[in-house]
């Protein structure tokens, strides 16, 4: 790999002091100092940021094709997603029918309302 000036770096920024970091955009710089500067001035021109972020690339460690196999999901975990509750629709379309209504409820009162 050949050394170069320009590094590259990532810039993150938050717009408001709750919100979350979203990543903005790449940019070349020859250091982190000139980077950040370089992000600052470019937000001076958009839109209002509370707080930015500036991260050399290759700091930046991403999973491997290997470990990202351990991210599929196992077979066995349907209850975690809404799939597996199709059956209560069912279920609770039975458990209505039985239900007893108002006009049922009412018939046992039988003779007269006074």
């Amino acid at each position: 790999m050949t050394e170069t000036f320009y590094q590259e770096f990532e810039v993150f920024s938050k717009r408001t002091p709750n919100a979350a970091f979203t990543h903005q955009f790449s940019l070349l710089a020859p250091n982190k100092e000139m980077a950040l500067l370089m992000a600052q001035e470019n937000f001076m021109r958009r839109e209002p940021v509370v707080d930015i972020w500036v991260v050399k690339r290759a700091d930046i460690r991403g999973m491997t094709p290997d470990e990202k196999l351990m991210l599929q999901r196992l077979d066995n975990k349907d209850y975690r997603t809404t799939k597996g509750y199709g059956y209560l629709k069912k279920k609770w379309r039975h458990y209505e029918q039985q239900m007893l209504d108002e006009k049922e409820i009412m018939s046992w009162q039988g003779g007269d309302s006074k």
